[in-house]
């Protein structure tokens, strides 16, 4: 290489350089007490530097890093050995020229963030890319990768959204995790023969990718039948697709995060498919609609998560469980049918699916995990079969358009937050086998305004009822009235009554006056 590069003087002005600002630096003068030092960019061969000596005496010329150096020239001259310190023979102007060693490798986050480089080649002498060195160059948009590069580090080109294309030479036996992510600009990749390793997440988020090939000769992975894809060619599980990939009918699984975040609007899962892994179309905000073949036995937590626009899905009667969140925030879905094959219902699986307005739970499914419908605000009804032993924390939380539940007898627990803000349900029915409500269970429930609580019940929550604002009766069939927490009852509506049974023990401390107990409602208690 034959590059040059200015003389730094302070590591302010190197940063500023590196990131793409102008520089402009005077002459460096040598004096007395006045030792300056050289700060360089590792891609250039050579540093020229102009050094205006205003004395012959001590201090001498000091470079701030020797090693980095191979040779040293003063006015011209090749010195014959390269030294951490020179003296001038003569005051004025001396050129001074350092050639340096060419780096092998180019350390983890070397030009982390460098919002103003546009374009980079990387000299030959470079073997490996570390992590993170490129990750959020925003305004990259092209990079040279030499033949002499055989891995590529983890980040390397995270979120560098102006890339649009890269060669991977063949050297590359390794590509590492989340190499490529977020890179939206991104539109084609091809794969060399010689790659063995390729990290999770590697083209996650690439939403602009249409092409994707390998080369032919590679044992490990696959492209086959010109699908756009990668597929591990002994497992055949496809691991990175994109927004043009044709899925194969040899492929048996759909990896973790496959087409995480991509552009895709539609695909078809063949029957060979038994598998769909993790996150495996999460954020997939463009596809509308999705059926699921007979095949399919698994689904994997947060398939599916954020895929917006999906507006309905099959899902078939192999699948055991949902997973956690494997439909979270799939708001434009209106509808969804649960085979009896399923057996339990993952935590969060259909959190924030505001357009779904009405389910039916099987009875074949024997729990419902936490937050499973959280603020699914168009959900009017649900019917939660004998089967569920529990109503888990969060479940309905937010729910604001459902209007009427009821708990069936095999449930003993409702749990903290399972119906806080469910502002238009008017009416709930708690079965004998309930023991137990949680903190804030109805929390915020303005349009509920009576309540019969069983003698089973012996425990109720902090805030279980707080913010019932339309509460004007509570019935509690218990002798022994349930342990109740502070805030229990914190503004429910003033002039309620409590019904309790005759002879009953313990309703002094629920009628109390502290704590936002029903006596600060002026509340009256009925014995019958």
């Amino acid at each position: 290489m034959s590059k040059y590069l200015k003389l730094f003087e302070t590591t302010s002005q190197y940063e500023a350089y590196i990131k793409g600002s102008d520089v402009v630096l005077p002459n460096v003068s040598v004096a007395e007490d006045d030792l300056t030092k050289v700060y360089y960019n590792p891609w250039v061969a050579k540093v020229i530097a102009t050094v205006n000596v205003t004395s012959t005496s001590d201090p001498t010329y000091i470079l701030n890093d020797s090693g980095n150096i191979s040779a040293v020239e003063i006015d011209g001259v090749e010195q014959p050995s390269v030294e951490n310190e020179y003296t001038f023979s003569t005051t004025g102007e001396h050129t001074v020229k350092y050639t340096l060693i060419e780096p092998t490798s180019i350390g983890d986050d070397a030009f982390y963030g460098c919002t103003g480089l546009t374009s980079v080649t990387i000299p030959d002498s470079v073997t490996s890319i570390g992590n993170n060195v490129f990750e959020s160059c925003t305004g990259l948009t092209s990079v040279t990768i030499p033949d002499s590069v055989t891995s590529i580090g983890n980040n390397v080109f995270e979120s560098c959204t102006g890339l649009t294309s890269v060669t991977i030479p063949s050297g590359v036996t390794s590509i590492g995790d989340s190499a490529f992510e977020s890179c939206t600009g991104l539109t084609s990749v091809t794969i060399p023969s010689g790659v063995t390793s390729i990290g999770d997440s590697a083209f996650e988020g690439c939403s602009g990718l249409t092409s994707i090939v390998v080369d032919s000769a590679n044992t490990i992975y696959d492209s086959r039948d010109n699908c756009n894809a990668i597929i591990n060619t002994s497992t055949n599980e496809l691991i990175i697709g994109c927004n043009n990939t044709v899925i194969p009918n040899t492929v048996t699984s759909i990896g973790d995060y496959a087409f995480y975040g991509s552009g895709l609007t539609s695909i078809t899962i063949p029957d060979s498919v038994t598998s769909i892994g993790e996150g495996a179309f999460y954020g997939c905000t463009g596809l509308t609609s999705m059926t699921i073949p007979d095949s399919v036995t698994s689904i994997g937590d947060w398939a599916f998560e954020g895929c917006s626009s999906l507006t309905s899905i099959i899902i078939p009667n192999g699948i055991t469980s949902i997973g956690n969140s494997a439909f979270n925030g799939c708001e434009s879905l209106t509808s969804i049918t649960i085979p009896d094959s399923v057996t339990s219902i993952g935590d969060s699986a259909f959190e924030s699916c505001t357009g779904l307005t009405s389910i039916t739970i099987p009875d074949s499914v024997t729990s419902i995990g936490n937050s499973a419908f959280y603020g699914c605000t168009g959900l009017t009804s649900v019917t939660i079969p004998d089967s569920v032993t529990s109503i888990g924390n969060n479940v309905f939380y937010g729910c604001t358009g459902l209007t009427s539940m009821t708990i069936p007898d095999s449930v003993t627990s409702i749990g903290q937050n399972a119906f806080n803000g469910c502002e238009s349900l008017t009416s709930i029915t708690i079965p004998d086998s309930v023991t137990s409500i949680g903190g804030y269970a109805f929390s915020g429930c303005h349009g509920l305004t009576s309540i019969t609580i069983p003698d089973s019940v012996t425990s109720i929550g902090y805030n279980a009822f707080q913010q019932c604002s339309g509460l004007t009766s509570i019935i509690c069939n218990a002798t022994t009235a349930p342990a109740i927490q502070n805030n229990t009852f914190r503004n429910v509506k003033t002039g309620g009554t409590l019904t309790v049974p005759s002879g009953s023990t313990g309703y002094n401390v629920w009628m109390g006056t502290g704590n936002y107990y029903l006596g600060k409602y002026n509340w009256t208690k009925v014995e019958q």
